[in-house]
């Protein structure tokens, strides 16, 4: 499927934010987050906003041209931390400081995440709800894919539903084995895929 796609830049934060907001809205992670839609409504944006902030301060946002579809990408590097990531807690803060669920998700996430090798961590991709099923999605995140077996670099990501589970699948992402269990709520699947198509 040819697309075109650009880096989007801090012009583009705000529409990027808008558009992770109306395709993970209905997201069985953010619907254990913000149970209630109305307060969803009110604060889901500003909590997805930090991860948009984050990809454009430490890493990469492909963006379609048309704006109906967005992949977050950081480059993580090999060795566990050497400093505590500080973004679960600026979810909550931003977002909903009395909910604690808007910290835990990063913080449970975070500790499900692998850090023996160096990797491309695809931290969201949204398409807008007409678009989705034209494999939009796929073709967003081939270019990076394509590079990441070219360069022997593995990818990792965690599917929120069992859904989005097997249409990582379809790309090459294979559960880790090790859900991410959020406390009476749905489960998460970390996924890593190694380099294709060398010897």
């Amino acid at each position: 499927m040819g697309v075109r796609i650009r880096q989007a830049g801090a012009d583009d934060r705000d529409a990027v934010a808008r558009l992770l907001d109306e395709a993970f809205f209905d997201d069985p992670v953010s619907g254990w987050v913000f149970p209630e839609p109305e307060h969803r409504r009110a604060v889901h944006g500003k909590f997805l906003g930090v991860f948009v902030d984050v990809a454009l301060d430490e890493g990469r946002i492909d963006l379609l041209e048309d704006g109906t579809a967005a992949a977050l990408w950081l480059s993580v590097p090999a060795g566990a931390p050497t400093e505590e990531d500080d973004t679960p807690a600026l979810m909550r803060e931003t977002a909903d400081p009395d909910n604690e669920r808007a910290e835990l998700v990063g913080r449970l996430t975070g500790e499900a995440h692998p850090h023996d090798r160096a990797h491309e961590y695809l931290l969201m991709i949204a398409v807008t709800s007409e678009r989705q099923g034209e494999g939009i999605g796929a073709a967003l995140i081939g270019s990076v894919l394509e590079r990441c077996d070219r360069e022997g670099v593995p990818a990792y990501l965690e599917a929120s539903s069992a859904r989005s589970r097997r249409l990582y699948e379809r790309l090459g992402f294979a559960f880790t084995g090790k859900p991410v269990e959020l406390p009476d709520g749905p489960l998460m699947y970390p996924m890593w895929r190694e380099p294709q198509g060398r010897p």
